[in-house]
């Protein structure tokens, strides 16, 4: 059996739409089989943490700034679902995927491009994500958010960073020597963003070298956007937030279809 190389397999240049319609297709016919359990656990589980945040700590911190403490949770939590309900399809489907169902084997003897195939599965999950990681958004109106014109750029802002992400979370899948070393990129990356992204507290509450460290992380930026677009739009400072989201998302996926090529193309 002859060995497909780099060398005996052409890489196409351009993004095509067939071969990202395809993918699509693929991710669609998935979807309607587990679309009740996945939008489930996506859309509840920020949810609830939102309640169980904005009414535990909410009973003693009253007011954050100038906002509620539930108002303030509930923007937060958008940009945290954001992060879940993204890197971790990307991880997970990504290994499981590629290692165990060849799925994407199957899709290379198509033809679909390395790139073409990461473009099409990150956009697919982003698409959702940005759908999802307003939940919290919708239960904090029940809870007396007041509705803002500025509410319609969030899917947006969330569809920005859930590609950035679900990038991210395949190019981990594609480095990963197994799936128990996920833990690592969990405990030692996932988390730490999470909790320095202003989601629960003000980052200005914490060390000055946290603040710098905080500008790094496309979450917080995330988070920044979502409550502006709540709370009134700060276009200077919002560009440029959506710009660091933007630069993310690129640098994902040229370091994704690197690594991801070089696991599917010997």
């Amino acid at each position: 059996m002859t060995q497909i190389t780099e060398t005996t397999v052409p890489r196409l240049r351009r993004f095509e739409l067939a071969p990202i319609r395809g993918v699509w297709r693929h991710e669609i016919a998935l979807f309607r089989r587990y679309w009740r359990s996945s939008s489930f656990a996506s859309m509840f589980e920020p949810t609830f943490m939102m309640l169980a945040f904005g009414y535990g700590f909410g009973s003693l911190v009253a007011v954050v700034g100038d906002y509620r403490y539930l108002d303030f949770v509930g923007t937060g939590m958008v940009g945290t679902a954001a992060l879940f309900t993204s890197v971790f399809p990307g991880m997970f489907n990504g290994y499981i995927r590629r290692v165990f169902q060849h799925t994407y084997d199957a899709m290379l003897a198509a033809p679909v491009d390395t790139h073409e195939l990461v473009t099409g599965e990150a956009l697919w999950i982003a698409s959702k994500s940005a759908l999802y990681s307003c939940s919290p958004l919708v239960v904090a109106m029940f809870f007396g958010l007041d509705p803002a014109l500025g509410m319609v750029f969030v899917p947006l802002v969330t569809f920005v960073t859930a590609l950035g992400f679900a990038l991210f979370g395949m190019w981990a899948s594609a480095v990963v020597p197994s799936i128990n070393s996920f833990d690592y990129v969990i405990t030692g990356v996932v988390t730490p963003l999470f909790l320095i992204a202003g989601t629960f507290f003000p980052v200005d509450s914490l060390p000055g070298w946290v603040h710098v460290v905080a500008q790094l992380n496309p979450l917080f930026h995330c988070v920044e956007l979502v409550r502006h677009a709540v709370f009134g739009l700060e276009p200077p400072a919002d560009l440029g937030h959506l710009a660091a989201l933007a630069a993310f998302a690129g640098l994902m996926w040229i370091i994704a279809v690197r690594a991801m090529r070089r696991r599917l193309i010997a």
